[in-house]
Parts: C-alpha cells; structure tokens; sequence
C-alpha cells in the first residue's frame, strides 16, 4: 500500500491562500481517484475534493470555486490550492485514495491548517 505524507499546512489569515502537497512512496498513476480529506476535533473526516486519472473532479459545497486538486502522476504527488480561506477552514487535511478510502487505508499525519486573524 502507498503511503501518503501531507505538508504545507500553516496559520495564514482570513482570505489568504494556501498550498497543500501529498507526496506518495510510491507510484500513483494507477490509483484512478485521489482526494483531500479534512478533520476537525469531535467530527468526522470529510471530502473537501478528489479527482480522478480520466479528469472528474468533486469539490465540497464549502470550498467549492476557491479550490484546486491536482493529481501530478509524473512525480506522484497530489495538491490543493486553497484560496480566500476562512476560518471554517481550520482543521487537519489529509490526502487517500480512493473515495472513499478503503477502510484497511492508514491515514498520514495529515497537515495543520489554521485560519486566523
């Protein structure tokens, strides 16, 4: 099973942007659906976007027409751009594939958002 480590997290203000990367140990051209999952605490892991080799794209309703998934087969990373960030957009942000994720998937340690003024 690939593992999956997310990174660029951070504190950035109120309508600022954001990049979150998830780099693969292995190849992912195969996995046909990625997606970016996020988390707070006391609720359940939910889809914030995915997509897929042949193009389908899902976005949240909350985040979508400020978000961006991209899945780079060439380096076997996935990315999120996220844009005019609000403070609901706190939370951990997690990347799997597979939508959802099967349930044998170990999670990454996920990356930090906090959205804070």
């Amino acid at each position: 099973q690939v593992q999956l480590v997310e990174s660029g997290g951070g504190l950035v203000q109120p309508g600022g942007s954001l990049r979150l990367e998830c780099a693969a140990s292995g190849s992912i051209f195969s996995i046909n659906v990625m997606g970016w999952y996020r988390q707070t605490p006391g609720k359940q892991r939910e889809l914030v976007a995915s997509i897929t080799n042949g193009g389908r794209l899902i976005f949240a309703d909350s985040v979508r027409g400020r978000s961006i998934i991209t899945k780079h087969n060439r380096n076997n990373t996935l990315s999120l751009v996220l844009n005019d960030l609000r403070p609901e957009d706190t939370a951990v942000y997690y990347c799997a594939p597979g939508e959802p994720p099967s349930s044998d998937f170990v999670w990454g340690p996920g990356t930090q958002v906090t959205v804070s003024s």
